[in-house]
């Protein structure tokens, strides 16, 4: 199974850095998983101009297809004035309505205030649920408290609950797999 990770922001690391701790969580319990990081502020993502898929740049084409290749995913986004940022938005647009069909898409979400885990709730998984994909129960919210100056998540609850996270993503995903193939 290949596990997609998306870090949704251009700026920081603190959210790159939660999607990283969970797909080496991911691999740590199954070995057999390919996981691979998108970290946007790696990438040139075009604009959705409503042109030609194969008119996009390469970096556009790259993303789009990795999300598109991954068995599950993993969306981690910063909350910036109580909303996802725009450069996740305009990906979540690039993709066909039903991208997400039969992929567990667990969200890894990182704020300032503990207010901000309602976007969870009230923005992704709306978007997540329009494209069809399973969202788990036991998403993550990561405070910027819980991080050291190395941007290291520190908080032993949070890995326990990445931890839950990626066992219920990891159990959802076999679940859908093996009923697929049935």
């Amino acid at each position: 199974m290949k596990l997609v990770g998306i870090s949704g922001s251009i700026i920081g690391s603190k959210t790159s850095k939660a999607v990283h701790e969970v797909l080496q969580t991911a691999k740590a319990k199954d070995a057999s998983i390919i996981t691979e990081l998108i970290d946007l502020k790696d990438y040139e993502v075009e604009f959705v101009s409503g042109k030609p898929f194969n008119e996009y740049n390469n970096d556009t084409q790259k993303v789009v297809t990795a999300i598109l290749s991954a068995d599950f995913l993993l969306i981690g986004t910063p909350i910036y004035q109580a909303s996802i940022p725009g450069v996740l938005k305009n990906v979540f647009d690039h993709l066909p309505i039903d991208a997400l069909k039969s992929k567990v898409t667990g969200i890894v979400t990182t704020g300032g205030t503990e207010k901000h885990f309602l976007v969870t709730e009230y923005q992704l998984r709306p978007i997540i649920n329009y494209l069809k994909g399973v969202v788990p129960v036991g998403n993550v919210f990561v405070h910027n408290n819980d991080f050291s100056k190395d941007n290291e998540i520190t908080n032993m609850d949070i890995k326990n609950r990445i931890d839950r996270l990626v066992e219920e993503m990891i159990y959802l995903q076999n679940g859908i797999s093996n009923r697929v193939e049935n």
